[in-house]
């Protein structure tokens, strides 16, 4: 019976290492695989700060650098699973380095102020501006 729970997969203590791709998915950090994998081809996760392939084997202690669109973690490598389960305990497989923390929070704050700052003139024209224009092209749209 032991055996066929490591086959399985669903006694996590016993894992010393597992696919790069596989982990991530179940740390639930892509929806599936294939996004996972696409990922790491494309060299947007790296593991120790190296370039990998989605069948290197990750271990526990590991750094791994993740990147997707504007966010951007790095983590360390907690617990091994190949089995996707709910947020919280895939929560459980990664801590998020207090440098990664910061840069994400100081990232958060810049995006909320660029969000809230718009020239005087960007976008639609004013009332005045509508007025002008009609005036000036003769045409009353």
């Amino acid at each position: 019976m032991a055996g066929n729970l490591e086959k399985s997969g669903l006694e996590k203590s016993s894992l010393e290492k597992c696919r790069l791709d596989k982990w991530l998915w179940a740390a639930r950090f892509y929806k599936t695989r294939s996004l996972a994998t696409e990922a790491i081809e494309t060299g947007k996760i790296h593991v120790d700060g190296d370039r990998v392939k989605p069948a290197k084997e990750v271990k526990v202690g590991q750094a791994i650098h993740i990147r997707r669109k504007e966010l951007e973690m790095e983590v360390v490598v907690k617990a091994l699973s190949v089995i996707r389960k709910g947020a919280p305990e895939a929560a459980l497989l990664y801590e998020e380095t207090p440098a990664s923390l910061q840069k994400r929070e100081n990232a958060s704050v810049t995006r909320e102020f660029d969000h809230a700052k718009r020239e005087r003139g960007a976008g639609r024209p004013t009332k005045r501006q509508r007025r002008d224009i009609k005036k000036f092209t003769g045409l009353d749209y």
